[in-house]
């Protein structure tokens, strides 16, 4: 990561090696810790990614777990390659205010009713499925 400038190398010294034993797949892992950074505000549009063996050494899975994950979010278009430089922040997560402090608010009362995140995500899950 020698060619990225510091204060971009100190957003990618903050991304999780991939927990193997989640029962959430690697390259998901991945694609919703990018995503967290896009959300707040810390990869913006234009921004390149870290090269493939880079992001094979920060997430500590192999290259065909980070290119599943690129691919991911190249499809949701949230990032493009150009051939030969690597992967760029292309679209935006925008998510209203208001939203994520109705979901604060459910959170803390599902914490406050001893839901662990598990339960809780089960719940917004099947809750998702029905609305």
């Amino acid at each position: 990561m020698s060619e990225l400038k510091e204060e971009v190398r100190a957003i990618y010294t903050n991304f999780k090696k991939v927990d193997k034993h989640s029962g959430v797949p690697a390259y998901l892992q991945i694609v919703n810790q990018i995503k967290a950074k896009m959300i707040l505000g810390e990869l913006k549009v234009g921004l390149r990614l870290p090269g493939v063996r880079d992001l094979e050494k920060i997430f500590d899975v192999n290259v065909n777990t980070i290119l599943k994950a690129l691919e991911r979010l190249k499809f949701e278009g949230l990032v493009e390659s150009e051939q030969g430089v690597g992967y760029f922040i292309s679209g935006e997560l925008k998510i209203d205010k208001e939203i994520v402090g109705e979901l604060s608010r459910m959170v803390k009362k599902a914490k406050e009713s001893g839901i662990d995140v598990l339960t809780a995500l089960m719940i917004i899950e099947e809750v998702w499925k029905n609305v």
